[in-house]
């Protein structure tokens, strides 16, 4: 049936044309229909993901200024917890943005359909890509050589390593140090990490290599350190550094003493540099022996122990 107000042409080519125009209506009546419906649910999907939002918030405000038994157990937890705080803050608040943004039209509209398309410029974008760390084995091949009719065997010399004999390249070394000592990523995570790309390297194994490469680093820390030294100021601190106390299963306190050049605030063209000195005490004696010889000047906080060298001439 028809409504009793349409009227229909006599024309089979315009009937044509009012049949097509009437399918194209219902088609767009559709599309926004399935526009509004995932509108709807990303707009839901939206309030529960601010609803999380808020539940973390309430947590954390929970944390910092509730009763003594909800609080945070130290400063340094403290500040961890609410950099994850604002870490879920951010990431929610991307995911929100993601998918009440998601959709909008297609390039090619279905009124473009056979027009030419001609040049008139372009913007131009840039994206933050990454190469993910990939093992590789690296073969060296030393061919041996006999003399013809004559005795004795000749051989190019094996190319020096850190590791003698081992499997790991310099490379691989840099990168299990950095993950540790810079990034704080201990062998174990990192034993997991490499176990997903099928390479095993076990940690004990790795704090073995960890050992050789801080003993041939040695040189240079020592070499840095003396460099700080020939400086006019050095700026010294030190921290606690939990440290494993072997046979016990459980930690003790050792400090890592830091000493920093930085001339560049006071004209100086030299890159900064810091080195380190681990003790297991935090006494005076500590920093005297660091700085044994050193006669410029020492910039510090008020703890006791830098006093004596106050004097020292």
């Amino acid at each position: 049936m028809t409504p009793p107000d349409l009227k229909l042409p006599d024309d089979v080519e315009a009937l044509k044309a009012m049949v097509l125009a009437m399918a194209e209506k219902a088609a767009r009546i559709d599309a926004l229909e399935s526009e509004v419906a995932d509108l709807k649910a990303r707009n839901a999907d939206a309030d529960e993901r601010i609803e999380r939002l808020t539940q973390i918030l309430k947590a954390f405000d929970r944390a910092r200024f509730g009763r003594r038994s909800e609080k945070l157990g130290s400063p340094t937890t403290d500040d961890e917890q609410q950099a994850f705080v604002f870490e879920e803050i951010e990431t929610g608040i991307a995911a929100i943005k993601a998918q009440v943004n998601k959709g909008g039209e297609p390039e090619e509209l279905p009124e473009h359909a056979g027009k030419q398309k001609v040049l008139i410029g372009e913007d131009v974008s840039e994206r933050l890509d990454v190469m993910p760390a990939k093992f590789r084995v690296i073969v060296t091949r030393r061919p041996k050589y006999a003399f013809k009719n004559e005795d004795g065997v000749t051989q190019a010399p094996a190319p020096a390593h850190i590791i003698e004999g081992g499997i790991p390249t310099e490379a691989l070394l840099a990168q299990i140090a950095v993950s540790k000592y810079a990034d704080g990523l201990p062998l174990y995570r990192q034993e997991a990490i490499y176990a997903r790309d099928k390479v095993e390297l076990d940690r004990k194994l790795m704090a073995q290599w960890m050992g050789k490469l801080g003993f041939e680093l040695e040189i240079l820390a020592d070499y840095l350190f003396d460099e700080i030294k020939k400086g006019e100021r050095i700026f010294a601190d030190e921290t606690i550094l939990p440290t494993l106390a072997p046979g016990s299963g459980s930690t003790k306190t050792a400090y890592l003493w830091a000493y920093a050049r930085d001339d560049r605030p006071f004209g100086g063209s030299g890159p900064p540099m810091v080195a380190y000195r681990f003790e297991d005490s935090r006494a005076g004696e500590c920093v005297a022996r660091h700085l044994n010889g050193y006669r410029g000047i020492l910039q510090v906080d008020g703890y006791a122990a830098y006093s004596p060298l106050r004097w020292r001439q």
